[in-house]
């Protein structure tokens, strides 16, 4: 009877999370396919005209340490810094969560 209930929990889990990504994939994929031929500019351009608009004297405080070659590599090197710090991140919640999960065990 217990295995009865945990299989279907495990199936349904398994459903909500396909749903979950059928869902992040739709949110990912459809602003594709609405705005054809829409710019995606990033904040960053927006933020210069922005302030070039309202103060055209200004002057930047610093300049980069280091410019990539083309937009590519800049993207490139945003996307890899993103995924280092989400592997970090996800690190430091799996160690928290199963140091837990041991604590738990040696208390039961």
């Amino acid at each position: 009877m217990q295995t009865d209930i945990k299989k279907n929990l495990v199936k349904r889990n398994v459903n909500v999370n396909l749903l979950l990504i059928l869902i992040v994939v739709a949110l990912a994929v459809i602003p594709l396919f609405i705005a054809k031929d829409a710019e995606f500019g990033g904040a960053d351009g927006l933020a210069e005209e922005a302030i070039t608009e309202i103060a055209s004297e200004y002057e930047p405080w610093f300049s980069p340490i280091y410019e990539p070659a083309s937009g590519e590599i800049e993207s490139l090197l945003f996307a890899l810094q993103a995924a280092i710090g989400a592997g970090i991140i996800g690190y430091g919640l799996g160690y928290f969560k199963g140091r837990r999960k041991g604590q738990k065990r040696e208390l039961a």
